[in-house]
């Protein structure tokens, strides 16, 4: 997979510290490719770079950043090419998403975005209160709608690829995940009408079933039932999709794509 202008890309991760984020940036490292990972947590964003300049990934340049794009002690070089840039940002507050990339030092060319953050709490209606929907909503929609406004102007001087980590449940809502879906079916939303608004850009929705990961070990949790990883998809196999679809020949593009254990 190569950037537009024909050499390695730069590829943006939310969610990075973990699970389907996590699991995409390692092959994107593999790749030998420039990523910028996004998460809540400093500390797990570190242990995700580390990781990703040793072992299988050793030739991968790695420096870490903290939100102001000063370079972290301890972080060394541990390759020739590519670089892992670290940005701690609070999806939860979109609103202050602007400010805080401004001073972030985000590279002025992206050739891919993929949104991997989410939240998920479980309830029926009756018990929902407005909290439960706006926390759900400000992470899972309005954070990845902000965050995709801000970084358009990077996206489009490289012609690059959306990818909105979906859900099932943005197909189809069941009882208990009312605004868990709400907000997935409304992600589906802004997928099309970006597609449609940027021409020049490619935009991926993947919808994956359960997957082993930490979210679904809470999901269990509040199902009250056991979390048995081995009966889900891994977390490699779904940034396998992803990753394929970002490797789609420019003369098309993979719109939609479910993947089920």
């Amino acid at each position: 997979m190569v950037g537009h202008n024909g050499g390695m890309g730069t590829y943006l991760i939310t969610g990075a510290s973990g699970g389907i984020g996590a699991a995409t940036a390692e092959l994107l490292a593999d790749r030998g490719h420039d990523l910028v990972l996004v998460g809540r947590s400093a500390e797990r964003l570190a242990k995700v770079t580390t990781g990703l300049g040793s072992g299988a990934h050793a030739r991968t340049q790695v420096l870490y950043r903290d939100a102001a794009g000063s370079p972290v002690p301890g972080a060394s070089p541990a390759g020739r090419r590519g670089a892992v840039q670290s940005v701690v940002l609070d999806l939860a507050e979109p609103r202050r998403l602007e400010a805080a990339l401004a001073v972030a030092g985000l590279p002025e060319r992206l050739d891919g975005v993929v949104h991997s953050a989410g939240i998920v709490d479980l309830g029926p209606v009756a018990e929902q209160d407005a909290d439960h929907w706006i926390d759900q909503l400000m992470v899972n929609l309005v954070a990845a709608a902000e965050l995709t406004r801000l970084l358009l102007p990077a996206l489009r001087a490289a012609e690059g690829h959306v990818v909105f980590v979906n859900s099932g449940s943005g197909l189809r809502a069941r009882a208990g995940w009312s605004a868990y879906a709400a907000s997935k079916h409304g992600l589906k939303a802004l997928a099309d009408s970006l597609r449609e608004e940027e021409p020049r850009l490619r935009v991926t929705s993947v919808y994956p079933g359960r997957t082993a990961t930490e979210m679904q070990r809470k999901v269990r949790a509040q199902e009250g039932g056991p979390y048995e990883p081995e009966k889900f998809m891994s977390a490699a196999t779904v940034a396998r999709v992803i990753v394929n679809a970002l490797e789609t020949p420019r003369d098309a593009t993979v719109t939609d794509v479910s993947v089920r254990s």
